[in-house]
């Protein structure tokens, strides 16, 4: 076929014949279509075929109420069996025999549903409702840890949820720095069964206050709050406030 060539001719590339073919072939084949990511959204519903969702149930006890609280968080999967699957959570609910807190409980949970499901980063959840502080004051968690709120303890329910789904990354200590605080919290530990019969008085007092508010003994009766992690881990070691929970020290 005979094409007429009317505008000038500026530019040529020579290719070969095989390759020109390969060209044509390639360029006919269609283009295979890319799977669609599924993201969160407020119109994003289960999937069909399942009414029920994978979660998990969590128990929070504090010593401002007979009646402990149970948090379930449930998840849905995104994209599964893809490169792109992600869990995330879906909704929450709370339950509790305690009456008291019926109202502000559905208000928050339905909330937070709803923040779940409009999809993004839901991470600041967990840090907003730890930054609740109730007027009458806070609590001790076994293990001496301070809650300053009914609400920050859910948040921190919340926040260990999101670690066990992978949405935040887990702050663990490594061996190494498990094993310097283990050797500094015995040396802690010695140091106090040296210290004279009035000192030891005064600590079993501060013992047994803590105890009196849901707090186990396990770091020195002698530590004190840690502005990091709020556990009662602070003890002078080498001139130092050095914390046995989170490794946190004041001289960096």
């Amino acid at each position: 076929m005979t094409i007429r060539i009317e505008k000038k001719i500026v530019n040529y590339k020579v290719r070969e014949k095989e390759q020109a073919e390969k060209d044509t072939a390639a360029e006919e084949q269609p283009v295979a279509k890319k799977a669609e990511i599924i993201r969160m959204h407020e119109k994003l519903e289960r999937p069909e075929g399942m009414e029920c969702l994978e979660g998990a149930t969590y128990k929070i006890r504090t010593p401002l109420d007979d009646h402990a609280l149970y948090v379930t968080i449930n998840d849905i999967v995104l994209n599964a069996g893809t490169e792109h699957e992600q869990r995330r959570p879906f909704e929450i609910f709370i339950n509790s025999k305690n009456m008291d807190h019926f109202q502000w409980i559905v208000a928050l949970t339905r909330v937070m549903s709803a923040v779940f499901r409009k999809g993004g980063d839901v991470t600041f959840l967990s840090e907003e409702l730890q930054a609740v502080f109730d007027p009458k004051g806070g609590y001790f968690k076994p293990g001496g840890r301070f809650v300053p709120s009914i609400v920050a303890d859910i948040g921190a329910v919340l926040e260990h949820h999101l670690k066990r789904i992978g949405l935040l990354e887990p702050d663990e200590l490594s061996e190494q720095q498990q094993l310097i605080l283990e050797q500094k919290r015995a040396e802690a530990e010695a140091r106090e069964k040296q210290d004279g019969p009035a000192e030891k008085k005064t600590i079993g007092e501060v013992g047994r206050a803590d105890a009196g508010q849901g707090s186990e003994a396990s770091y020195p009766a002698s530590a004190t709050l840690c502005f990091k992690c709020n556990t009662r881990a602070m003890v002078l070691l080498d001139g130092c406030q050095t914390c046995l929970a989170c490794g946190y020290s004041k001289c960096g």
